[in-house]
């Protein structure tokens, strides 16, 4: 019997349909408008000498979270699809660290989700879908690295989650 959900079968192959890829990918592109707010918002915030290299930070990756939503939004019209336009939640707190703490959990989720993503791509031989999602989450890597560097933590590890 097959995992609707991820459409992984019992024996570990991958069976997805372009509309499940096409609904997995705008919940992707949902992740992607959450980062961009985020870090927006969070750039603005942060405040005191002890944050301004990772507010100006935040403000690069505001805007490479940015081409990554046009980069799902792209894929997600290729498959026929139509990109969605609403985010996921965007949290909020007083304490600086909280929000930086945030941003690192929404990374790891997003590595996680492309890692998958990237293998139910291949699966379904949409070799050009996996190469973009590779460009993708080498940068969210490289942002979970930034962010875990100004909590003075080591990079957390992304599950990989459908």
């Amino acid at each position: 019997m097959q995992d609707i959900k991820n459409g992984e079968k019992p024996d570990g192959t991958l069976n997805i349909t372009r509309a499940r890829m096409i609904e997995l990918l705008n919940e992707d592109l949902a992740r992607e408008y959450q980062a961009i707010i985020a870090y927006t918002v969070y750039s603005q915030v942060l405040k005191g000498a002890a944050y301004t290299d990772i507010a100006r930070e935040l403000e690069v990756h505001a805007g490479e979270e940015l081409a990554h939503a046009l980069k799902i939004s792209k894929q997600i019209d290729y498959l026929g699809g139509t990109p969605t336009t609403v985010p996921k939640a965007v949290k909020l707190s007083e304490k600086p660290d909280d929000l930086l703490r945030f941003d690192l959990a929404n990374e790891q989720e997003t590595i996680g989700h492309y890692r998958t993503r990237i293998r139910q791509a291949e699966a379904m031989g949409e070799f050009a879908l996996s190469e973009t999602l590779r460009q993708i989450i080498t940068q969210e890597q490289e942002h979970a690295i930034d962010l875990a560097g100004a909590l003075g933590i080591d990079v957390p590890t992304s599950p990989e989650v459908s």
